[in-house]
């Protein structure tokens, strides 16, 4: 006897219109429709699709033991639900060996946040299996909306609401348009993520999709406790004012002002990237304070603790960022603004100062800097003593500068026979700038002039390469290198890159 054939059959997001031709095909032929459900027994998949289903089919409920809660299984909930699968797969297996035809039903697309994709795992590679692809609670609540949801070159990320409050900042933070799922209990801690990111007042609810029952609303005018599990969050990309313009910029909700005697503010450098290259005097300080402020990243890499309150967002809002905290110093709150590195290379120790000399309520704030290790140093340290003589530090971001500026620097560095520490080389928008500093410096330099070409330094997969003026690639450097391009003292032994401090006397 041959074996029977599983189908993976998507059935949307719940209206039954929704469904595809091929899917209703495919459930009207079957032998055996399998479909999950939680411990109540009743189907959201199956009930889409109840009209259709044939008489004669024989139904495999595949009801869950446990969604939320304790269990007594000896491996914990995980190990529970393994055992589930297995024995659901074990059930449609017999079904299979048998020469039926089973069709899977899940609900949006089978390969997408799916509890089929755990009987495919344990099926497909046995029997033949089909996926029928479904449309997705993405699709649908982007169409409830009604607003576009990815422009241009805008990055869809589609997150779980049940990652921890600080990875969902981060990962906000660092998107365009955004679909959260997975929400119920975890509503109020993924509206906290928004309000964190600064992406709250843009954010989207919709409650069951497509269906009679659907809700859409602003999420700061939702009850957290009214919120079920089959319900998303949209945070649309692009500005829906213009199409030719970004998403506004955040704007942070400033603190009531109070008096409240000697205020500080600390501006603090975490160093590049791995803990042990915190200072203890940062360590210290960050055990201290009431309010972490920053870039997402940055203020994800602080160890949370109760009592700490963590205010992230992008990183085009320096001067709105060091509002808010200098604001929160006002009312007497112990805060931190974090940068990567050194706060006061290219980090958030420029902007404090910056807001505070324009605006006289900041005056009596104390400003206090804590150095940390800075990307250059790093990347120095792993190529050897690139840095042992003079050098000079530049970014090759045009965004608070102008590029006839930064060439203006440059040749200057050059034609001064200074080592040269590029930060901010190339970005996802910013691709012609480091081939064109190339090519000015090569009017200067030699084109066997060592570069340092450090990814990633500290962190996992870190990467230092060693290369020339003249051999160096451009399109191999992004935004998580740090370049540095030698001087007429600068030399290589064995692979090691140093410069001498000694510099001849001219004749």
């Amino acid at each position: 006897m041959l074996a029977g054939s599983l189908y993976a059959v998507g059935v949307g997001p719940g209206d039954p219109e929704l469904l595809t031709l091929k899917a209703a095909r495919l459930i009207a032929a079957a032998d055996v429709i399998a479909y999950h459900s939680g411990t109540h027994g009743t189907s959201i998949a199956r009930s889409i699709i109840a009209e259709l289903i044939p008489h004669e089919v024989i139904e495999e409920l595949l009801a869950y033991p446990v969604t939320v809660g304790p269990t007594d299984h000896a491996g914990g909930y995980y190990g529970e639900l393994t055992a589930f699968y297995d024995t659901s797969a074990a059930r449609l297996a017999d079904h299979l060996t048998a020469g039926r035809t089973v069709v899977v039903l899940a609900e949006g697309d089978p390969l997408f946040y799916s509890s089929y994709m755990y009987l495919h795992d344990r099926l497909a590679e046995r029997f033949a299996c089909e996926i029928v692809p479904g449309v997705t609670s993405v699709n649908a609540s982007s169409a409830a909306v009604g607003l576009p949801l990815a422009r241009h070159e805008d990055v869809l990320t589609v997150l779980p609401g049940t990652l921890p409050i600080p990875e969902l900042a981060r990962r906000i933070t660092g998107s365009d348009a955004i679909v959260i799922m997975k929400l119920g209990r975890t509503f109020a801690g993924v509206r906290e993520a928004l309000r964190q990111a600064g992406r709250l007042d843009e954010a989207v609810y919709v409650e069951r999709a497509s269906t009679g029952q659907e809700i859409v609303k602003p999420v700061t005018d939702v009850d957290a406790d009214t919120v079920p599990y089959f319900s998303t969050i949209v945070v649309p990309g692009a500005d829906r004012r213009a199409d030719s313009a970004g998403r506004a910029e955040v704007r942070f909700p400033a603190p009531a002002v109070e008096e409240s005697g000697t205020a500080e503010l600390l501006v603090i450098g975490l160093g590049p990237g791995p803990d042990h290259w915190v200072t203890p005097e940062v360590t210290d300080a960050l055990a201290v304070v009431d309010h972490v402020v920053g870039y997402g990243p940055y203020v994800d890499r602080v160890p949370p603790r109760p009592g700490l309150h963590r205010h992230a967002s992008g990183n085009t809002v320096e001067l709105d960022r060091a509002r808010f905290a200098l604001d929160l110093a006002t009312r007497g709150e112990k805060v931190a603004v974090v940068s990567g590195g050194d706060a006061g290379v290219f980090g958030m120790a420029s902007a404090a100062f910056e807001a505070a000399a324009h605006d006289p309520r900041y005056a009596a704030i104390q400003i206090t800097v804590l150095p940390g290790v800075t990307a250059a140093q790093a990347v120095a340290a792993r190529a050897g003593a690139p840095l042992g003589g003079d050098y000079v530090v530049l970014s090759l971001s045009d965004r608070l500068k102008s590029w006839e500026t930064i060439k203006a620097r440059l040749t200057a560095a050059a034609t001064a026979d200074l080592v040269i520490a590029i930060y901010n080389p190339a970005s996802r928008s910013r691709t012609t700038q480091l081939a064109e500093a190339r090519r000015l410096l090569l009017t200067y330099r030699s084109p066997d002039t060592p570069v340092v070409i450090g990814r990633g330094v500290g962190r996992a997969g870190e990467e230092v390469v060693v290369t020339t003026l003249a051999e160096l690639d451009p399109a191999g450097v992004d935004m998580r290198c740090l370049l540095i391009i030698g001087a007429g003292g600068t030399s290589v032994t064995d692979g090691r890159v140093w410069t001498r401090r000694s510099q001849p006397a001219e004749g």
